[in-house]
Order: structure tokens, then C-alpha cells, then sequence
């Protein structure tokens, strides 16, 4: 079933409406959500907007095909686009269009996606070609078709997920990792290694082939994504109010800030957010949890 949000800026003149549906219990623990968002731009026209660190993720476009980069990686004009875990922000341009979105944790990459997370970490490419994802790209034509209604879209995709799915050998392990990386109170690799149940070489083998980064990487990014999303969800907060416990002090937070958004704090605030905005909005109220990141392993 689908939830639905609207949101509205006269300024900017456009309209997002986001639906989040429930992927079946035999999935759980693979997928942050299924999605389905709808942008209206009046007058033809485009907006800008960054997507946070996340999860890999595969989406599919119908109307106005936007761009996007991350880093050196570009694409643009694609129906499918495709993105391994990041650590640096997706800055995409789009227009009127709809959009699905699938979002793979750890434990759905393992199963679904056919390359190791870390050789993927940080990319966006064109998901028609590339080999890690092919096997689900068939999606495109149903999901990319304007007519089809989100019920058809909805069970395409579930019936693509079944046929996709491979379990691993590493799937409690990587169960149990996602589990320790979601404790606020996690600040170390040698603590990240003891409540995983493994050494410290094992745990980083697990987490670069599922999770895209090394354990210390990690344990960074969770922090940063902790303190960004309690600003977007209070933006009349000051930094130093939204800024995780584990910080030692503001200008290490810049610093960390600058290395995941490739900006300053003061200039990611005075920046429109015309679409995260919404769907963080809307993912926090609908589905409980405001970012991928942030999602719980089951």
C-alpha cells in the first residue's frame, strides 16, 4: 500500500507528491524502500538538488530524464540510473517526471546486486549498461511506462526481486554487522569488530563487499547522516544543536561535513532542497526513519 505526500513552494514552482510501499516480509532486511515519486515543475522547468550520503539504489525515470554526478561519475538522459553505497552527495537536475526508487541495504546488495559494494562505492552510471544490473533492468519496461499504474509497478518489481534474489553464506554476518552499525553509541572499529562477533580483518572483508567502506568509514558516515538529518528536520536549529554527541567539537563536524557534502555547513543550509526536503519530510512521517542510512537492518 501506498502513502501519500504533497508539498508545495510558490517560489519555486513545483510540486512533489512521494509514495512509500511496503516490500513483503521475504524481503526484509534487503531493502531501505520501494518508492514512487512524482515532480511537477511548472513551465518546463528544472531543479537542483543533492541526495545525501546513501545505500546503493536503482531508479527508473518516465517525462523529463534527469542528470545526475557524483564526483567524476555523470549520467544523464538514461531511463535507469544506478548508484553504489556513497559517501559523497548525488547532485541531480530534474523536470516534471516520476520516478521509483529502490533502495538496497547491505544485506539486498549481497542478494541482488552482482559486484562487490566497494568496487561500486561512490558511482552512478547508466543501470541499461552496466553488467552489476542487468538482471533487473527489464524493469524499465514497466516501470518507465506512464500508463502502468503503481499497482502494475508495484508487483513488476516484486516479481523481478523473486526471481533476482540469491542468498549468501555471509548473510548472518552481515545481519549482525548492520545491526552493531546502527548503535549511536558506536565509536570505534575495535568495538564495531568485538559486538560483530569477528576480527577486525573479517569485519572490514564484510563490510567493503556489502557495505562499499571500510568499518571506520562507516562509523563516520552514520555519525554525519545522524547530525544532517536532524537539521533538515528542524531547519530552525542551529548546527551546533543537530550535531551527534560523538562530535568532539564544531569545527570537526565542518570538517567531516565538507569531506561527505563537499561543502560547508552555512553553504548546504543556504541552499535549496526543493525535493530531499519533501521526502525526508515525508519518509520520516510515513515510514519512520528519515534516510537510508538511517534505516534499520529488519
Amino acid at each position: 500500500m501506498a502513502r501519500e505526500n504533497a508539498n508545495r513552494d510558490a517560489q519555486l514552482s513545483y510540486k512533489v507528491r512521494s509514495g512509500f510501499f511496503v516490500p513483503p516480509d521475504r524481503f526484509a532486511g534487503c531493502f531501505t524502500t520501494f518508492y514512487r515519486a512524482v515532480l511537477e515543475v511548472e513551465d518546463g522547468g528544472l531543479v537542483t538538488d543533492y541526495f545525501q550520503p546513501e545505500w546503493g539504489t536503482i531508479r527508473f525515470f518516465s517525462g523529463h530524464l534527469p542528470s545526475g554526478s557524483i564526483g567524476r561519475f555523470e549520467v544523464s538522459d538514461v531511463r535507469c540510473a544506478v548508484t553504489g553505497p556513497s559517501s559523497r552527495p548525488l547532485k541531480f537536475l530534474a523536470g516534471t517526471s516520476r520516478t521509483w526508487g529502490i533502495g538496497f541495504l547491505p544485506l539486498g546488495w549481497a542478494r541482488f546486486v552482482r559486484a562487490e559494494a566497494a568496487d561500486l562505492a561512490n558511482m552512478v552510471a547508466d543501470g541499461e549498461q552496466h553488467p552489476a544490473f542487468a538482471h533487473l533492468t527489464g524493469l524499465c519496461e514497466v516501470l518507465c511506462d506512464p500508463s502502468a499504474s503503481d499497482e502494475e509497478q508495484f508487483s513488476a518489481i516484486v516479481e523481478t526481486m523473486d526471481a533476482a534474489m540469491e542468498p549468501t553464506r555471509d548473510d548472518e554476518k552481515i545481519r549482525q554487522v548492520h545491526h552493531v552499525l546502527m548503535d549511536e553509541d558506536l565509536s570505534s572499529v575495535t568495538d564495531f569488530a568485538e559486538r560483530s562477533g569477528m576480527s577486525a580483518r573479517t569485519l572490514e572483508r564484510v563490510t567493503r563487499r556489502y557495505f562499499g567502506f571500510t568499518p571506520k568509514l562507516l562509523i563516520r558516515r552514520q555519525r554525519f547522516m545522524r547530525s544532517l538529518v536532524r537539521f533538515m528536520l528542524h531547519p530552525d536549529k542551529k548546527w551546533t544543536d543537530a550535531m551527534d554527541g560523538l562530535y568532539h567539537d564544531q569545527a570537526q563536524f565542518s570538517r567531516e561535513f565538507r569531506q561527505f557534502m563537499t561543502m560547508s555547513p552555512s553553504e548546504y543550509a543556504r541552499i535549496d532542497h526543493p525535493i530531499l526536503d519533501s521526502l525526508v519530510e515525508a519518509r520520516t512521517r510515513i515510514w519512520g526513519s528519515p534516510a537510508q542510512t538511517l534505516d534499520k537492518p529488519d
